[in-house]
């Protein structure tokens, strides 16, 4: 069986309209995409420690969205030969070129909930 992300799955980018937009939100589109991405700009991290970051998010998912931007290129699964094994997840340069349109998303998202006055969840981006 070939384990390779992109044996698993091939994405149509903006296959419907060819807007560029599209194309963007069929890498990084939903709810956890993006907030993965936004901490795995801060470095490498392993899988429990992304649960963590993201509790709300089932493990299941989680390694969904994990499989989807591995096999997008947008980040890396570094698997260590040992015992117990050792994996990691850190952003390829394809990942790393997102980083402002996170930290816009996040800096939007703020001034939406300032000016709505809504709570803002005890662990934010």
């Amino acid at each position: 069986m070939n384990d390779s992300a992109g044996a698993r799955r091939t994405r149509r980018r903006a296959g419907r309209t060819g807007c560029a937009v599209e194309a963007t939100l069929s890498v990084i589109g939903g709810l956890w995409k993006p907030v993965i991405l936004f901490h795995l700009l801060e470095g490498k991290l392993r899988f429990n420690a992304l649960c963590r970051l993201v509790p709300a998010a089932t493990p299941r998912m989680v390694t969904l969205q994990l499989r989807e931007l591995e096999a997008d290129g947008v980040l890396r699964r570094i698997v260590y030969p040992e015992v117990p094994p050792k994996v990691e997840y850190e952003l390829t340069d394809l990942g790393v070129s997102l980083a402002p349109v996170l930290v816009s998303m996040r800096d939007w998202g703020e001034r939406l909930q300032a000016s709505d006055q809504r709570p803002v969840p005890a662990r934010a981006c």
